[in-house]
């Protein structure tokens, strides 16, 4: 949910703050308040009315408000604001002495337990099979209890009245927007298929997003946070976010409940010790999630709301609602014919936007006929997008200002170009920049290596609006430190347009370095983390030939490549093979597999594209060496990566196993490097995450033709602040590997195997002084440990982004 709402902030705008407005009602049922007191600095400022409303003025900035029956609430003003009171209990008073000394509920722990113990038992997933559909929308709008006051602001002021005739843009702006329309809207319609035979299939019934003609495909699949999901409040690993208490039990749908409030810890302020960030209802009978209640510390900043339905004996996610600020509108009538009164207060007014998103599931039916073809393709099917069947599935009419968003908001896309913009965004995430008919990768652009120094480059594709079914690209780059130009051309030919499905021929001539695993089904994320593998190994070899593949995803988890290529390989450093030289022909084939069942997918018009990277991942690759068509070789290379990520009461723990073996005779590049990081030549190591590398061992030393890895990570279940607004953590890691090589003697150069266990541990520090980059502490352990501290020892630095 918030990769849905980051979306909003390209629509949104810095404001101001006017005369205030409450709404006080009650926090568990939402109905208004009559009668409530408001303060100020223990001022009376009035009483609500009938429907919880109170309108006044003050230079306060924070108020208190009081009800009989209620628990008091200090907020800070705002022009407009809606304030939840909770009602006094007879549990309330008996967590008062646990609430002061900042522990949770020891009983609200126990219900919690039993609803993780219960979760499997209470997902839909635990049915043989399932369907519904669901009608999403999301916008960007004024407070509805604004909306009159802005529209009378808008038509009175003569700033405005002038401003209006010497808009252009068709007259129109932020504030016009405002006074007809919301300034972005979003619907989208779905339609959820389970089987436990077949797997999970979501079609994508239908869609529109105001301002853009096209569709973002990889937008319109995002999932929402709580739909067969453990809601994060829940999670194990999140107690230490926040203090529990049960202080109720009430009556919802006919089913009693147990009601858990919950807090953050980062609460610093004493008075703020007996306020509570939301509410967790829990079915008694089930320990199934009835309703979750997530307000934002000031509590008319936001609010985010899940409901569930307990159908077939389990409990279906049913209705979604989040109100989030997110910024301020300040407008201000300044008298510009009498100068004179320019130090008298201004006429000033200022309304708040908020991001509002509203899904809704219905159509529930279990058992249901259960088709192979009904789960075919990927995990996501794209039906219709264009919003035209929207329609159908609309559980509410639009509204006229609704309505009026698409019109004028269309309008604005035209002028500003919004779907351009907007597949460069999308493009970013693929590791492409889309400019019309021709995709340039970002990974070639620029980048650094002991070998080539500094190499730039750039790689274009023509995409699908050249030719759906035939793609062709180039690559050239440049080396600073060897001087030297690569390049390279391909083709591919689509079989289908239905999945990824393409034969490739291509040519190329090129470098890289020595020993390394086959990336070729790597995402970008992966990729992008293992930049940082060659800064200090420049054992590279030149190979130039040609190649024909083809790929094909037999399933939305299995994609099977096949290729055969035929090159010429040269070593760029002072090497002899078996007394033979640095240069040989080759031919080889190589068969390659990645296996993920658990990822989502999509196929959109530029190709397949991941929506979520579930674990666990396989990643194999078999590679034949021929004596025919001219090669040298005859050997067999097997490489495997293995990853996977588990959570447990302890923590949530990350693995990478991976391993390779070469039988038969075949040079050093064709063995395997074991991806040391470490430069011996500084006092200090300091290098970039890899994805499989090394911090402390030493770059481009170490070979084996057989070998086994692990790569442990474990985030530590405790969570501070230190300044900012991140949440920082730390992971313990552990790394090891171990292998061998049988005949040394056959590759004259300076190496050593490695056949000892070689070990290091560290400490990476999440969000470092609460920015977006992890900070981690490395030291070499066991039988490789030397006297010397700096060889020993690492630091190593990684883009949060790449996580895991």
């Amino acid at each position: 949910m918030k990769r849905v709402l980051l979306i909003l902030f390209f629509w949104s705008f810095v404001f101001g703050y006017s005369q205030s407005k409450i709404k006080v009602v009650d926090e568990t049922d939402r109905t208004p308040i009559s009668g409530a007191r408001v303060f100020c600095n223990n001022k009376l400022l009035g009483h609500t009315d009938i429907r919880g409303f109170l309108e006044f003025k003050t230079k306060c900035k924070k108020i208190e408000i009081l009800a009989d029956k209620y628990q008091k609430e200090t907020v800070p003003i705002e022009e407009n604001m809606q304030v939840s009171l909770l009602r006094n209990s007879s549990g309330t008073k008996g967590i008062e002495t646990v609430i002061i000394e900042d522990k949770s509920d020891p009983r609200a722990l126990e219900i919690l337990k039993k609803v993780n113990q219960q979760f499997r038992e209470n997902s839909p997933k635990s049915l043989g099979s399932y369907s519904y559909k669901s009608y999403e929308k999301v916008s960007l709008d004024i407070d509805e209890d604004s909306i009159s006051q802005f529209n009378q602001f808008f038509e009175n002021s003569e700033l405005f009245k002038k401003k209006r005739k010497k808009d252009s843009l068709n007259n129109i702006s932020a504030r016009n927007i405002f006074s007809k329309s919301k300034l972005f809207l979003w619907e989208r319609a779905q339609e959820f298929l389970y089987s436990k035979k077949y797997g999970e299939k979501v079609n994508i019934l239908d869609n529109r997003i105001s301002g853009l003609k096209q569709p973002i495909y990889e937008m319109i699949a995002l999932q929402q946070s709580n739909r067969d999901k453990i809601p994060h409040q829940i999670k194990q690993e999140n107690r230490g976010l926040y203090r529990f208490f049960l202080t109720d039990t009430i009556e919802l749908d006919g089913r009693k409940n147990f009601v858990i409030r919950f807090r953050e810890v980062n609460y610093k302020k004493p008075d703020k010790k007996r306020k509570y960030n939301g509410a967790i209802y829990v079915d008694t009978e089930t320990y199934g999630i009835k309703k979750i209640e997530n307000f934002s510390k000031n509590k008319n900043d936001g609010i985010i709301t899940s409901t569930w339905i307990f159908y077939n004996n389990k409990w279906f996610l049913a209705h979604e609602k989040v109100k989030l600020a997110m910024s301020k509108m300040a407008m201000e009538e300044d008298d510009k014919e009498h100068p004179e009164n320019k130090e008298e207060k201004k006429d000033k007014r200022s309304f708040g936007t908020y991001a509002f998103l509203t899904s809704k599931y219905f159509d529930f039916q279990s058992p249901i006929e259960e088709n192979a073809k009904d789960f075919n393709g990927y995990t996501f099917s794209v039906k219709n997008a264009d919003g035209k069947t929207l329609d159908r599935y609309r559980t509410d009419p639009l509204t006229d200002r609704e309505r009026n968003t698409y019109t004028t908001i269309d309008s604005l896309g035209k002028i500003y170009n919004i779907d351009r913009k907007a597949k460069i965004l999308t493009g970013l995430i693929n590791g492409q920049i889309r400019a019309g008919i021709v995709d340039f990768a970002v990974d070639e652009i620029v980048n650094y290596n002991l070998y080539e120094g500094f190499r730039v480059g750039l790689k274009a594709k023509l995409n699908e609006t050249f030719n759906p079914y035939f793609s062709p690209d180039y690559y050239f780059a440049y080396g600073f430190k060897d001087d030297r130009w690569k390049y390279g051309v391909g083709l591919d030919m689509k079989t289908t347009l239905d999945k990824n499905s393409f034969f490739r021929v291509e040519y190329y001539n090129d470098v890289t370095a020595s020993g390394e695993f086959y990336r070729r089904l790597w995402n970008f994320k992966m990729r992008m983390m293992n930049y940082g593998n060659n800064l200090n190994n420049d054992k590279y070899y030149h190979f130039r030939g040609a190649s024909l593949s083809y790929l094909n995803d037999v399933t939305n988890g299995l994609t099977l490549v096949l290729a055969a290529k035929r090159n010429f390989e040269e070593a760029m450093f002072d090497y002899q093979f078996r007394e033979r030289g640095l240069a040989f022909e080759n031919f080889n084939t190589l068969f390659t597999l990645k296996f993920s069942p658990n990822s989502t997918n999509i196929m959109t018009p530029q190709g397949k594209s991941i929506i979520e990277q579930k674990f666990p991942e396989l990643y194999f690759n078999y590679e034949q060496s021929f004596r025919m068509f001219g090669g040298d070789f005859n050997y067999t290379r097997f490489d495997a990566l293995f990853v996977h990520n588990f959570k447990t009461m302890l923590g949530t723990t990350g693995v990478r196993l991976y391993g390779g073996l070469v039988l038969g005779e075949a040079p050093i590049w064709k063995h395997f490097t074991m991806n040391g990081l470490a430069s011996p030549g500084r006092d200090i190591n300091f290098n970039l995450t890899s994805y499989l590398g090394f911090a402390t061992l030493e770059g481009g030393k170490y070979y084996n033709d057989k070998f086994i890895a692990y790569y442990f990570t474990h985030k530590l279940p405790w969570y501070f602040k230190s300044f900012g607004q991140n949440i920082s953590g730390f992971d313990f890691v552990l790394r090891g590997t171990i292998g061998d090589m049988k005949h040394p003697e056959y590759h004259q150069f300076g190496f050593r195997k490695l056949d000892h266990l070689y070990q290091e541990v560290g400490l990476e520090w999440n969000n470092f002084l609460s920015s977006y980059f992890n900070l981690g502490l490395f030291y070499r352990v066991g039988y490789y440990t030397t006297s010397n501290f700096k060889q020993n020892f690492a630091i190593q630095f990684k883009l949060k982004l790449l996580e895991f």
